[in-house]
């Protein structure tokens, strides 16, 4: 019984462990989503005609750093059939990404890669407009 208890224990520290990370790990999302609204206010003033930093093109823009790129992807990771335009709630989108993620499981460069292929529209062209290697992880 005592071995049991023990047990019990520690599976409920490691979950508080888990549970701490997940919060710190949220509270950076609020921040990046934060400066993405920013980003995405400025995104749609430049849309309406208004003058603004214009985005360069690159020849082949690679905001995710390319060991990320040169993962391979499992077979049995699905892919994510949600897409972020700009329009929708942001912390939304992530909320629902990470939990397609978790289900889905794979690695975080399997996440990463696969987090930018939900972007279309105006959200699109911000992120193509990042430095290279700009994106170093899912965090």
């Amino acid at each position: 019984m005592a071995e049991v208890r023990a047990e019990h224990v520690l599976r409920q520290d490691q979950f508080r462990a888990e549970l701490d990370v997940s919060r710190a790990s949220n509270e950076e999302l609020r921040k990046a989503n934060k400066e993405l609204r920013r980003d995405l206010q400025r995104l749609r003033e430049c849309s309406t005609g208004e003058r603004g930093p214009t985005i360069q093109a690159r020849a082949r823009p690679m905001p995710v750093l390319q060991a990320i790129m040169d993962v391979i992807l499992l077979t049995s990771f699905m892919t994510p059939k949600i897409v972020f335009t700009g329009t929708e709630d942001p912390e939304a989108h992530l909320t629902a990404s990470n939990t397609h993620m978790m289900i889905s499981g794979g690695t975080d460069a399997m996440h990463c890669k696969m987090f930018m292929g939900t972007f279309t529209g105006i959200t699109l062209q911000w992120f193509i407009g990042l430095p290279d290697g700009h994106i170093t992880s899912s965090d």
